[in-house]
């Protein structure tokens, strides 16, 4: 079976679980698609761009079928779920679709070997029994939810992965000591607003306390919570937890409150910035990170410039940024776009250059400073480099002084970029 996984780290997590549940029926993987009997893209539907890269990767696939026609060819994932009614037409070589809640059924389905759509939503599948295979690496992903019940009224996710609903705690704590059981020093719970996860009388907080009890866990970390649901509750185990890193992911999409009432966010602009002050005294040495949307329909200039002043204002040390990109399904789809693909392009740019200035000032106050490392492997920069996290989630490379992946070594930050900290290990 070949693999190919487009998206964010939920994706990634579902490619797992779903090699993990196709390895009990037999199949092996390959990184090779001209030796696979199955060839399988898990995709991502949050933007058209992902989209169409998608079905472009199908029809350069596609002649793996023409050499060999038992090939079966399919979709997974949330594209998988958006555009069940078109796929047939647009794609019609393809030979099976399945969607997120449908991971359960996928062996049976290909040994039947027909044609097969399979896209049905549920509310009751978590995938809590089925163990992911995971690859080599340092950091563990577990998704503790699944689906989203905000609607916000530019995203598709409740749409294409369906209503929330969380895992057993007992469930994600057995994945926890399964990860670090497999030398997995750093886990990661995944959850579309991650934050709002609950079994019963067992909320978030709860959860992170007892991971954090748990022997072997180095480092815990979550992405992405919601700024609605960061409790007093959440935000103590943040600041007692020692084993929860001082870095977290809080969307914030737009500075302006009426393109913020627009996106149906359910908070305020000052609400958020009280939020992130909060969290900054609760965890020392925070680094925070976050979600902005430009050309949100009805944004004007002044609305624009609000979320300029909130990037300065909160001093983010990385974001992802991104034209607003129409979803059929969502409300806004339906709305008029008032910004032209040039002013979204001007305005993203404008938001990119803030960013990378605010990045490189943070980033440059850290030389000097020593921080604890979790190498994962070897660096870009050349041979005999090493790469890995600090706490913060930021990037240090150092040259190689006789460590290996998985371990944790002080290094001291010789000079930065704003994307990089570089070094030297103190070891």
């Amino acid at each position: 079976m070949y693999v190919e996984t487009y998206g964010c780290q939920m994706n990634l997590a579902d490619t797992e679980l779903l090699l993990g549940h196709l390895g009990r029926s037999g199949y092996s993987r390959t990184d090779d698609p001209a030796s696979a009997d199955v060839i399988l893209l898990n995709t991502c539907a949050i933007r058209e761009h992902a989209e169409e890269r998608v079905m472009g990767r199908l029809g350069e696939l596609q002649h793996h079928k023409t050499k060999r026609p038992d090939v079966q060819l399919g979709l997974a994932g949330c594209m998988a779920q958006h555009l069940k009614d078109k796929l047939p037409a647009r794609a019609p070589f393809v030979d099976f679709v399945v969607g997120p809640d449908s991971y359960r059924r996928l062996p049976e389905l290909l040994a039947q070997g027909d044609a097969f759509i399979d896209v049905r939503l549920g509310r009751e599948e978590t995938y809590s029994n089925i163990v992911p295979q995971r690859g080599a690496g340092v950091r563990a992903w577990i998704s503790i939810m699944r689906g989203c019940d905000k609607f916000c009224t530019f995203c598709v996710v409740p749409y294409v992965r369906g209503r929330e609903r969380s895992l057993p705690i007992d469930a994600v704590l057995d994945q926890v000591r399964t990860a670090v059981d497999g030398g997995y020093r750093e886990i990661v719970f995944l959850g579309q607003t991650v934050n709002a996860y609950r079994d019963g009388d067992a909320d978030f907080a709860q959860l992170l306390r007892r991971t954090n009890a748990i022997d072997g866990v180095e480092r815990i970390r979550f992405t992405s919570p919601h700024p609605s649901d960061m409790t007093d509750a959440v935000i103590a185990a943040l600041a007692e937890c020692d084993k929860v890193c001082p870095q977290l992911h809080l969307p914030v999409q737009s500075g302006s409150d009426a393109v913020l009432a627009r996106m149906e966010r359910g908070y305020t602009r000052d609400q958020y910035l009280r939020l992130a002050e909060r969290l900054r005294l609760a965890k020392p040495g925070l680094a925070l990170s976050t979600d902005i949307i430009v050309g949100f329909p009805g944004e004007s200039d002044a609305d624009f410039e609000a979320t300029c002043a909130l990037m300065r204002a909160v001093r983010y040390d990385t974001a992802f940024m991104f034209k607003y990109s129409r979803r059929e399904h969502t409300k806004a789809f339906n709305w008029d776009e008032s910004v032209s693909d040039g002013e979204k392009s001007r305005r993203l740019q404008a938001v990119i250059a803030i960013e990378e200035h605010i990045a490189a000032e943070i980033n440059d106050r850290s030389v000097g400073a020593t921080f604890p490392v979790l190498i994962e492997g070897p660096a870009r920069r050349g041979e005999g480099w090493l790469a890995g996290k600090t706490p913060q989630f930021k990037t240090a490379v150092f040259p190689w002084a006789g460590s290996a992946p998985g371990d944790t070594i002080p290094v001291r930050v010789t000079s930065a970029t704003a994307h990089t900290l570089v070094g030297t290990a103190e070891i």
